[in-house]
């Protein structure tokens, strides 16, 4: 393999140019339980770099590794001791629904190659999906881990100047976007109280949006219902 022929180059070059000898160590292939390489995923590699993989997508690419790749991960890439791991895995049997391994395996790796704030900045941002999270959550999120949280997330551009002067959010949704196909239908979901900015509840649909309210001074989140979620990003 290509691998081989490094090594064995290596050695060679070591030897031509020193006259001593030269030993290579070598370790299985670490690979995921379908047989597919560790540490690719459908975007691409997993980095260490925080520029090329966020510690949020980093913490979710462990918290989401399946049940057999966990038990074995976690003996070889965290300092957990033996009678710990054992411990774990027993609990994780018996509450798998729990996810206790993926959970421990990406708080130690978070932690690891990042830093506990990294980390808990990752398990505040995972919870705002499901409908855990809040506005000042939100407000606390870089822009790297916000784009990640909401990845893939339908997104609209308007001009600044919008909320310089102040906008109503139906105007907002209904004339400057396509959140909702009409003012009719925006107004019956706010009476449900199935709408919300940022995470806060809009009880008015004439409500004056303006930009201080804005995410990393670009960004409004929108949501209908309960998974349904809209980028605004300001121009």
């Amino acid at each position: 393999s290509d691998q081989w022929g490094n090594i064995v180059t290596g050695t060679e070059l070591i030897r031509r140019k020193t006259g001593g000898e030269a030993f290579a160590l070598t370790c299985p292939l670490i690979t995921k339980s379908d047989g597919t390489k560790f540490g690719k995923t459908e975007s691409g590699n997993v980095w260490l770099d925080p520029e090329k993989t966020s510690p949020y997508n980093f913490y979710q690419f462990w918290l989401n590794v399946s049940d057999e790749d966990a038990a074995r991960y976690i003996k070889i890439f965290t300092l957990i001791g033996r009678e710990e791991i054992e411990k774990l895995v027993a609990e994780h049997i018996n509450s798998p629904h729990e996810r206790i391994l993926q959970k421990r395996l990406a708080e130690e790796l978070t932690v690891m190659v990042h830093s506990r704030e990294d980390y808990q900045s990752a398990v505040e941002a995972s919870q705002i999906l499901f409908g855990k999270g809040t506005t000042e959550t939100l407000k606390k999120m870089n822009e790297s881990t916000f784009l990640s949280v909401f990845e893939g997330v339908p997104t609209f551009d308007i001009s600044r100047n919008l909320l310089v002067k102040g906008v109503t959010f139906t105007a907002l949704c209904a004339e400057h976007s396509q959140i909702f196909s009409s003012k009719g239908e925006l107004r019956r979901m706010v009476q449900g109280g199935a709408v919300s900015l940022n995470k806060a509840k809009i009880n008015d649909p004439d409500t004056v949006i303006v930009q201080n309210q804005l995410l990393n001074d670009k960004y409004l989140l929108i949501q209908r219902g309960k998974k349904n979620y809209y980028l605004i990003r300001t121009v």
